[in-house]
């Protein structure tokens, strides 16, 4: 006796796809996340089905690789030949012979089918007894699809293909969507007497149907709700019309949880993102990946992040992150770029044009504008210059700096890894930091400045330049500063320590 219940799922993905008229299997191209075979599989999931079976063919390896890696509980059935839609679930049904209960067969190309219309249906067939049950849809437009055909009771007289349909089946609006429920017993049976005599040679599924009616046995038919979810793909631009129509019902599904979508129509979700009530998404944004944004974290406009985590009350403008981490009240961009293990505490800021890979910036810190983090651990409270690099890569090997909390580096300065500036620091604007910086110390590494009185004139005279400076050592130029001598060393490396937080020391960042 059968296992009560007991499912099995067989996923249809052997096609090509020509019209798609690309190297990747049909079933493999990315719609918001996952792959179209990807989508489908999810839509299964809810059944809790004993086995999965996935017909693979044309590109069987590029599909087994992608089901080892999202879906390794799927045992993949190769079809050498592809013989029809009957073909294949003969053969899938052959190597698993153990299977009993219920055999759900879905076509590897609905990306939009929703978990709940697949339990429907099975619970439907399971429900009623009945030796198979085909999930249907009234359509706008049936062109090119195959009709249900209901006797004068209303139950269902065959499935016929467009290229078999009479002028009066042609006028139906109601499609096999190509999603069926079958008892594992009858199926086999049956499939076993399904001919190729017809125009493709091939062992239809749908002749299933019109056999068991035949033969007097309970058939049923399921209608979607939404017929949407029953589209395929045959080439880009029904994928395309898919992608936008996944989009439209993620984005509802978003803004009726609580999120804010600034423009919808621009913003861009997969369906593996996590968005937390009151987080708001601006437009020209895509959220792709694992990513999570907090309560209250604004993102956008022209953002993209993948994989990247938002802490809550979290800012990001016009920037792209990978693999990121932001932390709650901290502040991106605009222009920035966080790289894989970027790390932003609390509170903490990334501004424009910088770029932060495989770094930690501590709680409150600062990276304002214009510079290279890498392989870095920047403390609390810190401050980095304007126009900074953290030199981590010798050619060999990435090294690593770190900045000590409460530190202040000065504009345009290299911090050699691996090498470390101490907590309450400073170094000067313009240093090549090379060797430690110990805590509250000033670490000073540029040359002396050197003035040559008399250049210009000497040597671009007739120049406007030279013309301005002989004007100014004249005493014509309002504010013209006036020409002075080299300073000592002594007094260079004083002066320097002496305008820390003035115009031209360690504090001039800009950034207050």
């Amino acid at each position: 006796m059968s296992e009560p219940h007991s499912r099995t799922v067989v996923v249809l993905a052997a096609g090509e796809g020509k019209r798609m008229k690309s190297s990747l299997p049909k079933v493999l191209h990315p719609l918001l996340g996952r792959t179209l075979v990807g989508h489908v599989l999810n839509a299964a999931g809810p059944l809790a089905a004993v086995r999965t079976l996935v017909v693979v063919g044309h590109g069987a390896d590029q599909v087994r690789d992608h089901l080892a890696w999202t879906a390794p509980e799927a045992i993949a059935v190769h079809q050498a030949e592809q013989l029809g839609t009957g073909h294949a679930v003969r053969i899938a049904l052959e190597a698993a012979p153990e299977v009993t209960g219920t055999v759900v067969v879905l076509n590897g190309d609905v990306p939009l089918l929703r978990p709940e219309t697949v339990a429907e249906l099975v619970a439907s067939h399971e429900n009623e007894g009945a030796a198979a049950t085909v999930l249907a849809a009234e359509v706008p437009d049936p062109t090119g699809l195959g009709r249900i055909v209901r006797d004068g009771a209303g139950r269902l007289e065959q499935i016929v293909e467009q290229r078999d349909a009479t002028p009066d089946q042609l006028a139906l609006r109601e499609i096999n969507a190509g999603i069926y429920a079958f008892d594992a017993a009858r199926l086999r049976d049956v499939l076993s007497k399904v001919s190729t005599d017809n125009d493709q040679g091939e062992e239809y599924l749908t002749d299933v149907f019109k056999m068991l009616v035949s033969a007097g046995e309970p058939v049923g038919v399921h209608l979607a709700g939404d017929h949407t979810e029953t589209l395929g793909c045959n080439d880009r631009v029904e994928l395309a019309a898919l992608r936008r129509l996944l989009r439209d019902r993620v984005n509802e599904r978003w803004m009726r949880a609580g999120v804010s979508l600034r423009d919808p129509e621009t913003t861009w979700i997969d369906v593996t993102v996590a968005l937390d009530r009151d987080a708001v998404v601006d437009q020209n944004t895509q959220l792709c990946g694992g990513s999570v944004v907090g309560s209250g974290a604004v993102v956008g406009p022209d953002v993209t992040l993948i994989d990247t985590v938002v802490g809550p009350g979290a800012t990001i403008l016009r920037s792209h992150a990978v693999g990121a981490e932001v932390g709650p009240g901290a502040s991106v961009g605009p222009y920035a770029y966080l790289r894989p293990a970027a790390r932003l505490a609390e509170r903490s800021k990334v501004g424009t044009f910088v770029e932060v890979k495989n770094s930690e910036i501590g709680a409150g810190s600062k990276v304002p504008h214009l510079t290279y983090v890498g392989d870095a651990t920047i403390g609390e409270q810190s401050n980095i210059g304007a126009a900074s690099v953290f030199v981590n890569y010798d050619g060999v090997k990435k090294h690593r700096t770190v900045i000590g909390s409460h530190a202040r580096t000065g504009a345009d300065n290299m911090f050699v890894a691996p090498v470390e500036v101490g907590d309450g620091a400073y170094t000067a604007a313009g240093s090549v930091i090379i060797e430690n910086v110990p805590a509250g110390a000033m670490g000073v590494a540029r040359a002396r400045q050197r003035n040559i009185e008399g250049w210009v004139l000497e040597r671009r005279a007739g120049t406007a330049a030279a013309e301005a400076a002989e004007q100014a050592l004249r005493g014509g130029t309002k504010d013209a500063p006036a020409p002075t001598s080299s300073a000592s060393e002594g007094e260079a490396i004083h002066g320097t320590a002496a305008s820390v937080g003035g115009t031209h020391g360690a504090g001039d960042t800009a950034t207050e």
